[in-house]
């Protein structure tokens, strides 16, 4: 997701008839200059889904049942620090609210994560046709602003689009009800950083975990990352972050790969195309290569 193949890389590809991302998102692909060049343009949807929702539901454990603060604790004073008093309250889980941006594999997956747990989850995906929230047992609401007045825990689960960049910001996030908690697994550009600086430095969002940041690795450094490094007091036990890994296992790993190549092999061999995102693209008429 970090090489940029533009319509300049693609003019040397002159016999390319396929590029395949290894991995869901195709944000760093330019999809037109692909189908004006007749080149199909294939992502990977089908890997780790399961391991990004168990890293969404273990970074709201996290910070809900405060692991790591006991663990740190511990580490430091295994005798003196023997007590639940030194970290932040631990919260239950069942009955809590859940908000999901966006109900495609990933969101899915975390939603039944979510009620397994007793949680009442609630969704908002425009895109998603209506009545897949029935079969998956969770509660629709039309807007991003109403989602967030009803729960306790926001989660973001939707690809990065023009549509979705910075589209969850500080106005957003202070719809949240006070002491509410942030989850991001998505995608950097998403989350507007400075904005969840603010509402976590003054009190209002008590924690954030965040697996994916707007440059990777982050350079320039945002402001919260700063704070983290620096250790700052307001931030201690409020912040977990880790580096774009929810969607690493052994296992996926394994499956990225496989998968990528099966997609190649599938159009170059049988000319079959499976995930292609740029088909919409292509001039009347035309085909690809």
């Amino acid at each position: 997701h970090i090489a940029k193949i533009d319509d300049c890389f693609m003019d040397q590809l002159t016999n390319c008839r396929i590029i395949v991302r290894c991995g869901v998102g195709f944000d760093n692909v330019d999809l037109k200059a692909a189908a004006e060049r007749g080149i199909a343009v294939c992502n990977t949807p089908d890997y780790g889904t399961g391991e990004i929702a168990d890293h969404a539901i273990g970074m709201i454990l996290a910070l809900e049942r405060q692991f790591v603060s006991y663990h740190n604790l511990l580490q430091n004073d295994p005798f003196t620090n023997f007590s639940h008093l030194g970290a932040p309250p631990g919260r239950r889980l069942r009955g809590r609210s859940i908000g999901l941006v966006g109900m495609g594999r990933i969101g899915s997956a975390t939603a039944l994560r979510a009620k397994a747990f007793g949680m009442r989850v609630l969704i908002y995906d425009p895109y998603l046709p209506r009545g897949q929230e029935i079969a998956v047992g969770v509660e629709r609401v039309e807007s991003l602003e109403e989602l967030c007045r009803q729960v306790n825990i926001l989660s973001i689960h939707t690809p990065l689009t023009e549509e979705t960049q910075g589209i969850i910001n500080e106005k957003l996030l202070r719809l949240l009800p006070k002491d509410s908690i942030l989850i991001n697994t998505a995608r950097g550009p998403i989350l507007d950083l400075d904005g969840v600086y603010n509402v976590l430095k003054d009190g209002y969002l008590r924690a954030a975990a965040i697996d994916v940041f707007p440059t990777e690795p982050p350079d320039p450094m945002p402001r919260l990352l700063e704070a983290l490094h620096n250790n700052e007091t307001w931030l201690q036990q409020r912040l977990l972050v880790t580096p774009h890994t929810a969607w690493y296992s052994v296992d996926s790993a394994l499956d990225l790969r496989r998968k990528s190549v099966e997609t190649v092999l599938l159009y170059l061999k049988d000319n079959k195309l499976r995930n292609c995102v740029n088909a919409h693209l292509l001039r009347p008429g035309q085909s690809f290569r």
